[in-house]
């Protein structure tokens, strides 16, 4: 056929038509062209499947720059970074996806590519989404597509674990009532830290702590570390995943921030609770309840503040991460590799 026709056959129906019947009857007639044309059409069909699953992730600068400019500045929207170099979030992380992609393609080797869809395409836009997202909702760190977003969620997301905690609350408090005695004979006891803002300043005793457990505090809280196995959707293995005891002191503000991933919801159980105390995510102010737990979604810009009279104390909560509701039992197995401490 001369190529000067290619044009107008392109555009006839008919002619395509005619082209399509004539192939399916060689096929059946066992024309060596036809097949030799099929098995070309396959071989390309598998070099682009081929392709697409080793395509490295595009380089996004901002991701980089995002993740420098925290740990250069140490604040951002006021929030004090801890510089500290095993933080997921305030160290530097030069090539992030890459990274990321690698631990991914470690991940399917071992295992499979079968339900990684969404953290291989997350992988591979992530400074976009990153860069792209609303001001009212930033992770800082690492965002899954295609998630529900809502700054707030209801007991029933995690109800298993919710009713678990809430049954628990009198022994997680007496626990914390025994290690708050210590702050009587010194000004930062063993085993916690202090945060400090430009308005007061807030304490944790962590248990688990980005993935990595604290032996010796698990040891002053025996029963409440116990409490963490009996949860479904603790996050406990990858550097997303805490558990601590946090206490927030009176007069204290804690400045709006945005937290590091949006694939887990941050669980509050109230052990103390005073007047005047707020949790404002997404722009909503929910206040906490003793024995009750209250679930948002910390990749919101969110802030805390506790405006109540000295007299009343701290307002204080066990805090745990909790996975996302709508994150797969085949990605939450994948991402706790891809993050695994120290990875």
């Amino acid at each position: 056929m001369p190529l000067v026709w290619l044009p107008d056959w392109s555009c006839s129906l008919d002619g395509l038509r005619d082209f399509i019947a004539a192939g399916i009857q060689s096929f059946r007639d066992c024309d060596g062209g036809a097949v030799l044309a099929v098995g070309c059409l396959l071989l390309l069909f598998v070099w682009y499947c081929y392709h697409v699953g080793r395509e490295q992730p595009r380089a996004y600068p901002a991701v980089n720059a995002l993740m420098q400019g925290a740990e250069a500045n140490g604040v951002q929207n006021g929030f004090v970074y801890c510089h500290a170099p095993e933080c997921a979030r305030c160290s530097p992380h030069d090539g992030l996806n890459q990274k990321l992609y690698h631990n991914l393609q470690e991940y399917a080797k071992r295992y499979s590519w079968s339900g990684m869809g969404r953290i291989h395409k997350g992988i591979r836009e992530q400074g976009r989404y990153l860069n792209s997202r609303p001001s009212i909702q930033k992770p800082e760190v690492f965002f899954l597509p295609d998630l529900p977003t809502t700054p707030y969620f209801s007991r029933d997301a995690q109800k298993h674990d919710v009713e678990v905690l809430e049954r628990n609350f009198q022994t997680i408090l007496c626990e914390f009532e025994s290690l708050y005695k210590a702050f009587s004979n010194c000004s930062l006891p063993q085993g916690w830290k202090m945060n400090s803002t430009p308005s007061g300043e807030w304490f944790t005793f962590y248990l688990v702590n980005q993935g990595m457990c604290v032996p010796r505090n698990c040891r002053r809280c025996p029963r409440t570390y116990r409490l963490l196995g009996s949860l479904r959707t603790c996050i406990g293995n990858n550097v997303f995943g805490n558990a601590c005891i946090s206490v927030l002191s009176p007069g204290t503000v804690i400045a709006e921030h945005y937290g590091p991933t949006n694939i887990r919801i941050r669980c509050h159980l109230g052990l103390k609770t005073p007047s005047n105390c707020e949790l404002v995510v997404g722009g909503e102010p929910q206040c906490w309840a003793e024995g009750r737990c209250l679930l948002f979604d910390d990749s919101f810009l969110h802030t805390a503040f506790h405006e109540g009279p000295p007299e009343e104390g701290p307002r204080v909560v066990f805090m745990v991460d909790l996975w996302h509701p709508n994150v797969a039992a085949a990605e939450r197995q994948a991402l706790d590799f891809i993050f695994a401490p120290g990875r």
